[in-house]
């Protein structure tokens, strides 16, 4: 006959000991495996032409000092580069180790090459790069390269599957660095031509990526947030201001944003859409309006707040997609 051990014995603890031990291992076993990206930081690249200018309200740049403010949030890793550093700030393997761009640029957007914005947009279609896109870089390499890229995937979109696979598209592209009349046709638009035997041309005009107007003169521009859920707006108020800021004025000739998180207004009463998310293959673009050099925007806590938020956005969902 087996003898039952006593209640509490060291052959009882054991016995307990290795039950909890097999259930343990079933959990595992039916627990998803952990992702090896969960704990990773979100690599972060300010990059900043560092024009004279900006020492009026940055006694360390502009992209300085935004990477200053990005280091104090802990599931960030911060580098700022310049356009006058070796290969434009973003040579060699610079770019595969980055999960979201900042991008800061003015007086010498005509100096990044073509190539630099071919190689940003393409990671950013694959998913391996969020890119923000600040005030005048509108007319920055990489914003005009997205911009370009998204108007013909909405022109293709607009045919049917037969017509995409066999059509001809042709690009036209605007007089670079050109701003428009207000009355002029917005950018971009595209017309479909079929020919008698059926053939189908698809002529897209690409965008301008600017505005008819601006202004500088340093007023308040005032903010109401349309999309209170979305992250990008996380900790903002409905209503809010940059104290002194740079005027632009709608229509921006640019694709429809798949959203618009922020709209700005001015006392005179022009009014612009100061944050606008496109999505663009895998990735995605945000422009944020606010940020003229000669004012210290990004001293003040919310334009930051914004910055700080699409960045955690942008890289978390990199980082989901490694």
């Amino acid at each position: 006959m087996r003898s039952i051990p006593e209640k509490n014995s060291p052959v009882d603890m054991k016995i307990r000991l290795s039950q909890v031990g097999t259930l343990i291992a079933a959990l595992l076993l039916l627990a998803p495996p952990a992702s090896p990206a969960a704990d990773a930081k979100i690599r972060v690249l300010v990059w900043d032409e560092r024009q004279a200018a900006q020492k009026q309200a940055y006694t360390n740049f502009l992209g300085n000092a935004i990477a200053e403010h990005l280091r104090q949030h802990p599931g960030f890793e911060v580098r700022s580069v310049a356009l006058d550093d070796p290969d434009q700030g973003l040579g060699g393997e610079t770019l595969a180790q980055t999960d979201v761009l900042v991008w800061w640029g003015h007086q010498r957007q005509r100096d990044v090459k073509w190539e630099t914005g071919d190689r940003i947009v393409g990671r950013v279609k694959e998913g391996k790069l969020g890119l923000i896109v600040l005030h005048s870089a509108h007319w920055s390499t990489p914003f005009i390269t997205a911009m370009n890229e998204r108007s013909k995937q909405d022109a293709l979109n607009s045919l049917t599957p037969q017509e995409r696979a066999a059509c001809e598209v042709v690009c036209v592209a605007p007089r670079a660095y050109e701003a428009p009349k207000r009355n002029v046709p917005l950018t971009p638009s595209w017309i479909k031509k079929t020919s008698l035997d059926g053939a189908v041309r698809l002529e897209i005009k690409l965008p301008l990526c600017v505005f008819p107007a601006y202004r500088g003169d340093g007023k308040p521009g005032h903010l109401t947030t349309l999309l209170p859920h979305h992250p990008i707006a996380a900790g903002l108020p409905e209503k809010w201001e940059v104290t002194q800021t740079e005027m632009y004025d709608d229509p921006f000739h640019v694709p429809v944003p798949d959203e618009v998180v922020f709209e700005e207004r001015w006392d005179a009463g022009e009014h612009f859409r100061s944050g606008c998310v496109w999505n663009l293959g895998k990735g995605r673009v945000f422009y944020f309006r606010p940020g003229h050099e000669t004012y210290p925007v990004y001293r003040e806590a919310l334009p930051l707040k914004v910055v700080e938020n699409a960045v955690a956005w942008l890289g978390g969902e990199v980082i989901k997609g490694r």
